[in-house]
């Protein structure tokens, strides 16, 4: 089925509302959590492209769907746009099942599909007032809807202007007003920015998060890693059709990042103190207050140091891994200036998302 046959396809049967007040059991519309999927699973013969998936993403959140091509994204997005059915388990949109409330699903949510269609010969005003229609929006509200999304989308002034000469990002633009022109309270956006320039994406994303600061929820895919660490409130990351992980960015990072590369500037004595740190954080521990603890490990006294390693010197920098969080890093550097040392500056370098994702993925991409 073409992109745009889905589109139509998807708004047609929202149009059909069922005047059915059902609500699957334990969910509630109006719960803090927005989308929900709950043991998702999808088979394709053998193959099993989505397997027992859960997790949630909170009422005016920006959620990031990580993974490389054919890991699942896209089927269980689907899924979620009512384009298709679970094998097993289900999922949630405003509190309405996917499985058995499609309609009331399709009237809460916004699809835009990594490869949407646009009908060439229409103008940008005609191509959102013939899905305002299919809505069943009328009159005024329709109107002022219209207006609505074409003053946020950026595309007033090519309203008039024929679809097919429209650039790649107008047509993303307008694709995401399509999927706006409801006002839904979900928007499912399958890598939005997928052959935009920098310029285009960088408006993309700050679309998606004034959409967030109005109520908006959000899940969104992309390939461009570093652009969703920025964007989202949280990530899930997925391989194989596996969820390996989920949470803020700032979450996974801290738990996947078992060490972090430190870089102190030590003005005079920067070879002495890499010597002390080399001689005594690989040896022993230090407790909290600077005094080092002759014979104790972390396992006994949880305010010691943990170790670090890879000391090398560059001139007044010195770099090591050290396996403390940010309070150990702390007195750390209050014990080196306990022993006399001018610490100038400390830098610590976290794992990027890219980082983390390769780390998450290692041992089942081959």
């Amino acid at each position: 089925m073409s992109a745009t046959s889905q589109e139509s396809q998807s708004t047609a049967q929202a149009t059909g509302t069922s005047a059915s007040n059902h609500i699957s059991a334990g969910v509630h519309a109006g719960t803090a959590d927005c989308i929900e999927l709950r043991r998702l699973h999808r088979y394709f013969g053998k193959t099993h492209a989505v397997h027992d998936i859960s997790f949630s993403v909170r009422r005016g959140h920006v959620f990031g769907y990580i993974g490389p091509n054919g890991a699942g994204k896209t089927t269980s997005m689907r899924i979620l746009a009512t384009l298709d059915l679970p094998s097993f388990g289900d999922a949630f949109v405003d509190g309405f099942s996917v499985v058995n409330d499609p309609e009331l699903v399709r009237s809460r949510l916004g699809f835009m599909p990594d490869s949407f269609g646009t009908y060439r010969d229409v103008n940008c005003e005609e191509y959102l007032d013939f899905f305002a229609r299919a809505y069943g929006l009328t009159g005024r509200d329709r109107t002022r809807r219209l207006r609505e999304v074409l003053e946020f989308t950026g595309t007033v002034g090519m309203k008039d202007k024929p679809i097919r000469g429209l650039s790649k990002g107008m047509k993303q633009r307008l694709c995401l007003g399509r999927a706006l022109v409801h006002d839904p309270a979900v928007l499912i956006l399958d890598e939005p920015a997928a052959g935009l320039d920098p310029r285009a994406r960088i408006q993309l994303r700050q679309m998606i998060r004034q959409l967030a600061n109005r109520g908006k929820t959000v899940l969104i895919s992309s390939h461009i890693l570093t652009e969703l660490a920025e964007m989202c409130d949280s990530v899930g990351i997925i391989e194989q059709g596996q969820l390996l992980a989920t949470g803020s960015v700032e979450d996974i990072q801290r738990q996947r990042a078992q060490h972090r590369e430190l870089t102190l500037r030590v003005l005079e004595r920067a070879n002495d103190a890499a010597d002390l740190i080399r001689n005594h954080l690989a040896e022993q521990s230090f407790k909290s207050n600077g005094a080092p603890v002759e014979n104790q490990s972390s396992e006994t006294d949880e305010q010691s140091l943990p170790p670090a390693s890879q000391v090398v010197v560059d001139g007044e920098l010195v770099r090591f891994e050290f396996e403390g969080d940010v309070r150990d890093q702390a007195n750390l550097v209050a014990w080196l200036i306990g022993q006399g040392f001018l610490i100038a500056e400390v830098a610590a370098h976290k794992k990027s998302l890219e980082d983390v994702f390769l780390q998450v993925t290692e041992g089942l991409v081959q």
